[in-house]
């Protein structure tokens, strides 16, 4: 029977707090890289999350994740609806040793800050009524079933696909539905194809990197949901990793544009960490570093594929989060050691790896797309052409993030 610990309670405590902080953290990550006049909107877009998806959460949305399996698509919607049977006793069946309640709150978090990283895609072009339809149709139709899929014992988990902390159900989901908006949307109108818009106020980026960071040892760390060694690799694989794909990213950036970019190592650094992601938990030190460099190099690259596509990804939410979740997705089958966990480097878990990153990523893109024909139906998302030139802030909220 399950044994409530009070060491592995607070740790889980510490982590969802940690974890609740990145959406904060991302949206001064994001409101330093747009330009200057679209940043209340982008970091609001990060903020009511917080809020939307926590109300989806409690009434229903943690019941479908994780309640009881129906046909390994989805949970009993009514099985924890409005926090029923979910209270201090722990779970038999998730996290044995903290009360439910705080495995409720933890995933929360998860579930909070997943729709919030696709909005860098569509910086400049999504209207905020229709960002709010968008917000809970995505969290209901896709991130609450692929969550069940791989984490709350449905098909995927069945067939053997595993993610530690998130490298599927959120960044592969967010990346490849972020793909899915700008193609939709097209470009921004005061934008030319090719074009690069430079940040509007670097050291904002770097405080909400520095914050990402920081909760990012929960994000991965509290996947253990234990105070104990495999909490302890995942910790610092994930400073590993981040740090090592921050120096590759710099020495590919200051080789091919001759200059070090400030802004290139702070993207390299968050596509390190993506990268470590699914795997934390799962690999020895050593290879989080190759699982760093990897990320960092597969991500600087796609790059090449955003430019020959020519798709108006704003923050490169696809090429950071979608190709870096990826990554670090398959290479758990190649470097997965028994000795940390359960999972096992072979040529099975590979491809269960590859079959979970491709049926999620294939899942996202198309209903994310028909998603957006629905509520573009019921009334226009595109922000108009003089409201985008104007800016965001003024046009749909009145204000402006700087008074000079």
């Amino acid at each position: 029977m399950p044994v409530l610990n009070s060491g592995d309670t607070a740790f889980i405590l510490l982590c969802t707090a940690l974890v609740c902080v990145m959406t904060p953290g991302l949206a001064f990550f994001y409101g330093g890289l747009v330009r200057a006049k679209d940043v209340l909107t982008i970091m609001m877009q990060s903020f009511i999350s917080m809020g939307i998806v926590a109300l989806i959460w409690i009434f229903g949305g943690f019941s479908l994740a994780f309640g009881p399996d129906i046909g390994g698509v989805i949970g009993d919607v009514t099985y924890h609806f409005a926090l029923d049977k979910v209270g201090g006793d722990p779970s038999p069946v998730y996290a044995p040793t903290i009360p439910f309640i705080m495995f409720f709150a933890y995933q929360m978090m998860f579930a909070i800050i997943t729709p919030a990283l696709i909005t860098g895609a569509f910086a400049g072009r999504f209207n905020f009524r229709g960002y709010l339809k968008f917000l809970i149709l995505w969290t209901i139709v896709i991130y609450l079933p692929v969550c069940h899929w791989i984490w709350g014992g449905g098909w995927l988990a069945k067939l053997g696909v595993v993610d530690f902390a998130g490298g599927i159900v959120v960044h592969v989901s967010a990346g490849f539905s972020a793909l899915a908006t700008v193609i939709y949307l097209g470009w921004r109108k005061d934008v030319k194809p090719g074009q690069e818009v430079a940040p509007n106020n670097l050291p904002l980026v770097a405080v909400g990197a520095g914050l990402l960071w920081f909760g990012w040892f929960g994000f991965n760390s509290g996947g253990a949901y234990a105070a104990n060694a495999l909490a302890s690799y995942a910790f610092v694989n994930t400073t590993v990793a981040g740090s090592v794909a921050m120096v590759v990213w710099l020495a590919l950036d200051w080789s091919l544009s001759r200059k070090p970019s400030f802004d290139g190592v702070l993207v390299g650094a968050v596509a390190g960490l993506a990268t470590i992601t699914p795997c934390a938990g799962y690999v020895d030190p050593w290879a989080a570093i190759i699982i760093g460099a990897a990320g960092a190099t597969v991500c600087y690259f796609a790059k090449v594929v955003q430019q020959r596509l020519h798709f108006d990804d704003a923050l490169e939410v696809w090429r950071a989060h979608g190709m870096g979740g990826v990554t670090g997705s398959l290479l758990l089958g190649v470097l997965a050691s028994r000795t940390i966990d359960v999972v096992n480097a072979s040529s099975h878990q590979f491809l269960m790896q590859l079959l979970g990153v491709v049926s999620v990523a294939a899942y996202s893109f198309v209903v994310t797309y028909i998603i957006l024909i629905v509520i573009n139906a019921i009334g226009p998302i595109r922000v108009p052409a003089e409201e985008q030139i104007k800016g965001l802030d003024e046009s749909l909220h009145g204000e402006e993030a700087y008074k000079l």
